[in-house]
């Protein structure tokens, strides 16, 4: 009997066998068939299995466990069998779900909101924070006045003090000067001919009165130094006690401001190493802990949870290290973040509002819808309270100001200076006439002067700084950003940056350098809003202001759009939009771009006939998104405060008119510089003349029920750290395993 062959001895017979080495016919991939065991699971689909969950499930299990043996002890000492009802201190029943929130006592949580200037800190259940400066003073070769040129800066010291600042500025002023005088006459207000002369003849020939340290009653308390060891390098003083350290102490001590714009990356010039930043963040808020919360054991703060407010624009670098700062250094119970202009809806009790918080370096607006912050219209302008400062010294000092070596950099110079912003400018034009002040300068060793001086119209022109940043010197805003510190980047692409981006701030970078409209590699610029660079004819928008930021100065000019030129015919390559020019204040000073609009303040000129030398700029469509985000943070942001306003707006509307109208209705201006007087109906006038279709929609206020607007958002985080309702806190359990990857599931927004 023949036996029964193999299919391979058939194959081999018949030559169909095969005789290769097993390689692949093809490279490229192969794509296995979808595993149908495994297609429809629900893995990692649902918050129970996500750790972050699972561990919150597991506390209020042992919590639930723990209230029902306490229960039974109880039942089991009074031998009675029935339950006993758990009632609130008033007798009512207590909720089902307050056994998950035992232990919840405001005075047990720390609200911390850290500004440039000023950190304000203090428990949820107090009324009104605690406020001190955001310094701190270390030992250093060099005070900060004798390391760094004098401010304002001087261009001439040779000169009239008039001409001390340069031509530029002056004509600048008087430019600013004569827009104020027709506005005042067209308000029918007296306008006086020769107020300039009666100032500066005035202010020529006044001498200082000098006062005794015992006949001046307001004499300051300056820092006692002496019983610090000279030797000890590691001794530091904070806050109000930095201020008043004298400048010509021994040993000689340095001001240090480690947050400049709300976040680390503006400051890193001033640093050597991130350590250093990191050390002195933590140590002002050790000694506001210490000193005043009067928390002085450490031991003590582990039973405290912190709700800490960060910038609607943050860097996550800045959040993962307030984070670790906070669960590592100071071993919080547990920590939550809440944004500015969100802390501020909640603290003024509105459910939607345009938030535009004016601090002393940065001016942040953001619109707020039933408790979100709307992404796309997120701005952060870098220019605040302390240029406005620095604008009318300068124009003082141009004035002939009596005390003429007045130093930014002094520490009571500063203090000074502040003085007389809050105390003399205002947006008022009734107050706006020659009047005598007089102020009095206090330096340590040294006794009491009283100056007299006479001001006419510098209380009001260095607020139009505002509506005019070119007025401001922005040359060194941007020295020594990313120096220390890289930006965050995605956990799985190691060259996309990952820190969060908004459409509105992308248009205000891309009116200045209009290279910026072009995406990376094809990429939206992480805004999923590609069509910015993209040139075609639309529909006039009355909220959009990029179409028409041309046409006031340079109405007759070619240049229409923001993006890059399109290519000639029978060419390749597009033509870049033209070489960038870096000006004086960090802006496209020879862009050949839109020129003369409402954001270029360089004074620059279009430059489209000018040949472009090969191999001068790279190829926009083979950028990186890297690379993009290097040439977006070179960008300086600073725009007029009612164009970013409307800006701000309109990408939060996305071309709903009922949206925009609620929002127009809404604004609601905080910080600093909401305190300045009139500055709330003249910024209504302001938006009014730039979109008369919403006149009488739109309405400019401020934090209701006379809150002070400095401590509005502070009390908005309050306000949501007593919150039971939502679960955003991070605890020890969650950090430990965690680490920064408990931000994205525990925070309240999209992070």
């Amino acid at each position: 009997m023949v036996g029964k062959k193999s299919g391979k001895a058939l194959l081999r017979e018949e030559g169909l066998a095969r005789t290769d080495n097993g390689m692949k016919q093809t490279s490229w991939p192969e794509v296995p068939m979808i595993n149908q065991k495994n297609y429809y699971t629900d893995y990692m689909k649902r918050d129970e299995q996500i750790l972050s969950f699972r561990l919150r499930d597991d506390d209020n299990r042992e919590k639930m466990i723990k209230n029902a043996k306490d229960k039974d002890r109880a039942l089991a000492r009074t031998g009675n069998t029935d339950v006993p009802l758990i009632t609130t201190a008033e007798g009512d029943l207590e909720d089902e779900d307050a056994s998950a929130s035992d232990g919840f006592d405001a005075s047990k949580i720390i609200v911390i909101h850290p500004g440039s200037q000023n950190l304000r800190i203090g428990f949820a259940s107090d009324a009104l924070p605690k406020s001190l400066p955001m310094t701190i003073a270390t030992k250093w070769p060099l005070t900060e006045s004798e390391e760094y040129e004098a401010r304002p800066k001087r261009q001439k010291l040779d000169t009239s003090p008039d001409q001390q600042f340069g031509e530029e500025f002056s004509k600048k002023v008087t430019k600013l000067s004569n827009e104020l005088k027709l506005d005042m006459r067209a308000n029918k207000r007296k306008v006086q001919q020769n107020s300039k002369e009666l100032v500066v003849n005035y202010n020529r020939r006044t001498e200082p009165e000098k006062i005794l340290e015992h006949n001046d009653p307001l004499r300051i308390e300056w820092t006692d130094i002496s019983k610090d060891d000279p030797n000890d390098n590691s001794s530091y003083f904070c806050g109000m006690q930095a201020l008043r350290i004298p400048d010509d102490s021994v040993p000689k001590y340095r001001l240090f401001w480690p947050l400049q714009s709300g976040v680390f990356n503006e400051n890193e010039k001033d640093y050597n190493n991130p350590e250093h930043l990191f050390g002195d963040l933590d140590s002002i808020i050790e000694h506001a802990l210490r000193n005043e919360l009067g928390l002085k054991r450490s031991v003590e703060w582990e039973e405290y949870s912190c709700v800490w407010v960060i910038p609607d624009l943050y860097d996550k670098r800045y959040v993962e290290q307030v984070l670790d700062m906070c669960m590592t250094s100071f071993e919080f119970k547990q920590i939550t973040f809440i944004q500015e202009s969100l802390a501020a809806t909640y603290g003024a009790g509105y459910s939607s509002a345009c938030i535009v918080d004016i601090g002393a370096q940065k001016t942040s607006m953001c619109c707020v819808e039933d408790g979100m912050c709307i992404e796309d219209s997120r701005i952060n302008l870098k220019y605040g309270g302390y240029d406005v400062t620095e604008a009318f010294i300068k124009m003082m000092l141009a004035d002939h100001f009596p005390y003429q070596d007045i130093n930014l950099k002094r520490r009571y110079d500063f203090l000074l200076a502040e003085e007389l912003k809050i105390n003399f400018c205002t947006m008022n034009q009734a107050e706006i006439s020659v009047q005598l002040y007089n102020f009095h300068l206090r330096a340590p060793n040294q006794p009491t002067r009283k100056y007299q001086f006479k001001c006419y119209d510098e209380v009001i022109l260095a607020l139009y700084g505002f509506f005019d940043p070119s007025l401001f010197d922005n040359s060194e805003k941007l020295a020594g950003r990313r120096r220390l510190i890289d930006r965050s980047y995605n956990s799985y692409e190691a060259d996309i940056p990952d820190d969060p981006t908004s459409s509105a701030q992308l248009e205000i970078l891309t009116t200045i350098k209009p290279s910026l409209a072009t995406t990376a590699n094809g990429f939206a610029n992480g805004n999923s809003i590609a069509d910015i660079g993209t040139p075609s004819k639309e529909k006039s928008n009355p909220l959009n202001f990029l179409s028409r930021m041309d046409s006031e100065a340079n109405g007759a000019s070619r240049v229409t759009s923001a993006a890059g030129s399109p290519a000639p015919e029978g060419a390749n390559t597009p033509i870049p939009s033209g070489p960038f020019v870096q000006g004086a204040n960090g802006t496209n000073g020879g862009s050949p771009g839109p020129s003369g609009g409402m954001f270029q303040f360089g004074g620059g000129s279009h430059n489209s006939g000018t040949p472009i030398p090969a191999g001068m700029f790279v190829d926009q469509h083979q950028r990186t998104q890297k690379d993009f985000a290097i040439e977006r943070d070179s960008v300086l942001p600073i725009a007029p405060l009612d164009t970013a306003i409307i800006a701000c707006i309109t990408h939060a509307a996305k071309l709903d008119e009922k949206k925009a109208r609620d929002f127009f209705g809404g604004i609601m201006v905080i910080g600093g510089g909401a305190k300045t007087p009139g500055l709330g109906p003249y910024l209504e006038e302001k938006l009014k003349a730039r979109r008369p279709d919403l006149a009488e929609k739109i309405l400019v206020g401020t934090s209701p029920r006379e809150m002070d607007g400095q401590v509005v958002v502070w009390k908005g985080a309050s306000v949501f750290g007593r919150m039971k309702t939502h679960e955003s806190w991070i605890g020890q359990h969650e950090y430990e395993r965690l680490r920064s990857r408990a931000l994205y599931h525990k925070l309240v927004w999209h992070y």
